[in-house]
């Protein structure tokens, strides 16, 4: 039998000690979750911890870019899915929200990460979501089918709004009903934004 190439080794290594924390992070929590229990429940040990990710909040950072990045792709696909480019970027606003209800990610992305990593991180984060939303705001007005304003300013608005609206359904009793509400108000937003409504 072939030995496995270092690269290989080093990825699987890599794999195992996120697989093992996403589910930690996203069950128990970030501050309760123990880094031996962590790394002996994948048979490794804390100086692989250390040697992939420097420490426990490195491992947070990034189990947080790798949810950023399926999370990012999950309304690429609703935006492509649409039937129309405003359909599409309704359906995106929307489901980030939704977002904020399922378990691991209201955990990890809306409660842990912010708290930990602070808020350069969050920043950094929301910079790719920042210029695509001004893209995709831009080629609506392009379309003329919202109102013609700067682009960049419109999306700082109105990503920021829909991050904080996230957070505040994370860390709602009933984020059920928080939802509800917030998906209202964001309807009410978004129609503004049209020239022939």
């Amino acid at each position: 039998m072939a030995r496995k190439a270092r690269t290989e080794m080093i990825e699987e290594t890599r794999t195992k000690l996120l697989s093992a924390a996403r589910q930690a992070f996203g069950t128990i929590g970030y501050a309760d979750t123990s880094m031996d229990d962590l790394t002996a429940s994948v048979g490794l040990t804390r100086g692989a911890l250390y040697h992939h990710f420097g420490d426990k909040k490195g491992l947070l950072e990034a189990v947080v870019k790798e949810m950023d990045v399926e999370m990012d792709a999950r309304l690429e696909q609703i935006s492509h899915a649409a039937v129309g480019h405003w359909e599409g970027f309704v359906g995106r606003c929307r489901a980030y929200l939704a977002m904020a209800l399922e378990p691991e990610v209201q955990r990890i992305v809306f409660r842990d990460a912010p708290s930990v990593l602070g808020n350069a991180y969050s920043q950094s984060s929301q910079s790719n979501c920042l210029a695509s939303m001004a893209r995709m705001l831009q080629q609506l007005m392009d379309k003329q089918i919202i109102v013609r304003t700067d682009s960049e300013s419109l999306a700082r608005l109105l990503n920021g709004g829909l991050v904080d609206t996230a957070f505040w359904i994370a860390s709602c009793k009933d984020a059920e009903i928080s939802l509800s509400t917030s998906l209202h108000s964001l309807s009410l937003i978004l129609n503004g934004l049209l020239l022939n409504k």
